[in-house]
Parts: C-alpha cells; sequence; structure tokens
C-alpha cells in the first residue's frame, strides 16, 4: 500500500517567515521610492507569492505601476530574499515532533507552496528541513500553482504518493481551495497569513499548534479514509 503523505504549504503553514518577506518588500518599495508598510499590513500581504506581495503593496500605496517595472522589483524582491532567506525566519513551534512522530508512523511529507521553487528549497535548507520532504514544489515547478488542483495533484505525483492517501496542511483560503480542488481533506493552521479565519473556508480541520496535528490527521482518516 502507499505510504500515507501530508503536503504542507510552506509561508505562514510550516514557518513564520514574514519578518524576512516584509523586510525583502520595504526593501524593494524604498528603490522606487515608496514609503514602507507599516509590519502588521505587509504580514496581511503574505501568501500568495513575492509577485502578489509586490502588488497588493503597491495597491495599499496607491502607486499603479506598468508590467515591465512591476516584473523588474520583483527581480529585485527575489534576488534580496534569497540573499537573506532565513535572517529572521523560523519554524513554527511543534513543527520538527509532528514530523517525527508522523515519520516514525510511515508518513511521508511533500511542500506545496506559491512560493517560487529555488527560494522554498533554500529556506528549507537553512532551516535544516529540506531532507525530509519527498518533493518541494514552488509555483514555478508545474504549469499552474494554487488554487489550481493541478499543483496539488502534481505535488502528490512527484511524491510518489496517492491522492487517496494525501492530506493537506495550510493557512489560507489559497491553499484550503487548492485541496477542496483536488478533493483532498485539509486541516487549516490559525496562526498564518489568513486575511479571514480559516474556518471561514470550511477546511476538515483547524489547528492552533503543531501539538495537535496528529490527532486532527487521525480524526480525518478514520473518517475519510475508511469509507
Amino acid at each position: 500500500m502507499t505510504a500515507p503523505l501530508l503536503v504542507f504549504d510552506l509561508d505562514g503553514t510550516l514557518a513564520e517567515t514574514a519578518p524576512d518577506l516584509v523586510s525583502t518588500l520595504n526593501q524593494v518599495l524604498a528603490g522606487i521610492g515608496v514609503a514602507p508598510v507599516n509590519y502588521d499590513a505587509a504580514r496581511a500581504m503574505v501568501g500568495g507569492g513575492a509577485r502578489l506581495m509586490i502588488e497588493r503593496a503597491l495597491a495599499h500605496a496607491g502607486v499603479l505601476l506598468p508590467k515591465p517595472e512591476i516584473d523588474a522589483m520583483f527581480e529585485d524582491f527575489l534576488v534580496h530574499y534569497d540573499a537573506h532567506i532565513a535572517d529572521a525566519s523560523t519554524l513554527f513551534p511543534g513543527v520538527i515532533a509532528a514530523l517525527d512522530q508522523f515519520e516514525a508512523a510511515g508518513w511521508r511529507f511533500a511542500v506545496c507552496t506559491n512560493k517560487i521553487d529555488k527560494s522554498s528549497v533554500l529556506l528549507l535548507k537553512a532551516l535544516g528541513v529540506a531532507d525530509r520532504f519527498a518533493a518541494i514544489c514552488g509555483k514555478n515547478t508545474f504549469p499552474v500553482s494554487k488554487p489550481d488542483a493541478g499543483a496539488l495533484l502534481m505535488t502528490i505525483d512527484k511524491a510518489r504518493g496517492h491522492r487517496d492517501r494525501t492530506i493537506m496542511v495550510g493557512d489560507s483560503k489559497t491553499d484550503i481551495e487548492t485541496a477542496q480542488n483536488a478533493k483532498v481533506p485539509v486541516v487549516a493552521v490559525d496562526f498564518g497569513y489568513s486575511d479571514q479565519p480559516v474556518a471561514t473556508y470550511k477546511p476538515n480541520r483547524v489547528i492552533s499548534h503543531f501539538d495537535a496535528l496528529w490527532d486532527a490527521v487521525d480524526d480525518i482518516a478514520k473518517a475519510v479514509w475508511s469509507r
């Protein structure tokens, strides 16, 4: 039988990355003469990838730029961010213990994120967990990205998993919709980068700490996989 698979989002789910993302965002905004966005407002812009974060920040500042200029900001963002990938980013409490517990029970892991794949791998290496994942798939890994179901389904394939033996873990509407579109159960964490309470989007379970992930996944597996 195919080993069960947990597919994680990255920013706001496995790792608190907002400090480095916000710092980089304000660096590229300063480069075009736009005032920095305060941390709380900028943190709420995280979650859809760097380009969307830039677009949200420009809209917040009331600045309209042509696509080529946004493209240039995006490239500057990636260069700066990759050079400061984990200056202040950390895994959320309980991540390592949860991975250990699931791995001991025969589970395998993958990442499906809208972060650029190079940055995703760099971050997970810097945090010391890249080798825990059978596949690390970013926004440019496949022709589609979340919330398209294909991003999750192709991640599952790359990790040599099976949709009927997979559960997703994410922090946002995008993650929940991705899982729902792929017909995969989803656990939502409520400490990530969602502008609305994640329960609004009807995930299978909501948790507030990784200590609760085992019980949430066990409940889903019993309810869904035993049908």
